[in-house]
């Protein structure tokens, strides 16, 4: 850090890593502010004095955070910083660009509070920038995702109500061990309690979250991503198994972790899983593999996977005359 800066931004750049990294020892905040300990301390002191309240606590998860519904000053927005923030919102909100959207709302009262010179690109930005809508993407209730978020915060078990793609509702008791966000869609990861296993549940299609009392303690080594990515194709509906002649080096980069698990047989590979729907499953993904391959189970992917054969083969029909 500059050593000309005054007292004052010390105390302001100490205030950030407050934000950003709450926890932050003595020595840690010396060390990002290029000062000694007691330097440290001294502008932990005027935040104090300036009427913002730090706390510390000691131990090995000790250090200082800012006391929860601390009122802060106005935040200070770089340009890049506030370009930065217009473009992610309209890469993940594309309706952002309306006022009348919740989040499109709220991106405007952040525009508006920025100093002109920045706040007038990032309104430019927003008005004239278009995203085109992910179809793939989905938007899950915001008081279902916080409630949820809060619940693998807490490590506390929640019984869910569910209701997936085909219209098939239950409830499951499920251990909430985190909730991750891959390619638009926003999934949870817990361990369910009704079916004793590992399972991923789209969080919009989510109805309702309540807490209860019991607690967990959620695997140690969780890598929450893998996890996802490892179970995606687990736990639905409809079993699937499908043969194919090519190595499996070959046939790995067409195979997306929804559609099961692959794994080397023979001379080829076979893939197992399981989908809540075999018409996607046949039409979507199999038919992007550029291999040849065999169904073996179960009978709804069959059948699926007949009717794409059935539909194309109508379309190279000769044509009567």
């Amino acid at each position: 850090m500059p050593s000309e800066l005054s007292p004052t931004a010390r105390a302001l750049r100490t205030l950030e890593i407050l934000q950003a990294r709450p926890g932050t020892t003595a020595d840690q905040l010396a060390g990002r502010l290029g000062v000694t300990e007691r330097a440290a301390r001294r502008y932990i002191g005027i935040l104090r004095e300036a009427g913002i309240q730090v706390e510390s606590s000691r131990g090995p998860h000790g250090g200082y955070r800012l006391r929860r519904g601390t009122r802060l000053p106005p935040i200070v927005f770089t340009q890049a910083e506030a370009l930065g923030l217009v473009m992610a919102v309209l890469d993940g909100q594309p309706a952002a660009t309306v006022a009348d959207d919740p989040v499109g709302a709220a991106l405007g009262k952040v525009i508006q509070a920025l100093p002109e010179n920045v706040g007038r690109q990032a309104a430019v930005l927003r008005e004239h920038a278009k995203a085109a809508p992910d179809r793939q993407s989905a938007h899950p209730d915001p008081a279902i995702t916080s409630a949820l978020v809060a619940a693998v915060a807490a490590r506390r078990r929640v019984l869910i109500a569910y209701q997936s793609e085909r219209g098939n509702a239950w409830k499951a008791e499920v251990d909430p061990w985190a909730v991750v966000v891959r390619h638009g869609r926003w999934y949870l990861l817990c361990h369910s309690h009704r079916a004793d296993a590992i399972r991923t549940y789209r969080v919009d299609r989510i109805r309702t979250v309540s807490q209860t009392t019991h607690e967990f303690v959620p695997p140690g080594d969780l890598d929450p991503i893998a996890a996802l990515e490892e179970n995606l194709g687990t736990g639905w509906e409809f079993p699937t198994r499908v043969v194919f002649d090519a190595p499996l080096a070959e046939v790995a980069p067409w195979v997306r972790p929804p559609m099961g698990r692959l794994q080397p047989s023979g001379d080829g590979c076979v893939l197992v899983g399981s989908t809540s729907n075999p018409a996607m499953y046949a039409q979507e993904w199999l038919a992007a593999v550029p291999f040849a391959f065999r169904v073996e189970g179960g009978d709804e992917l069959r059948a699926a996977v007949a009717a794409v054969a059935t539909r194309f083969a109508a379309a190279l029909a000769p044509q009567d005359g």
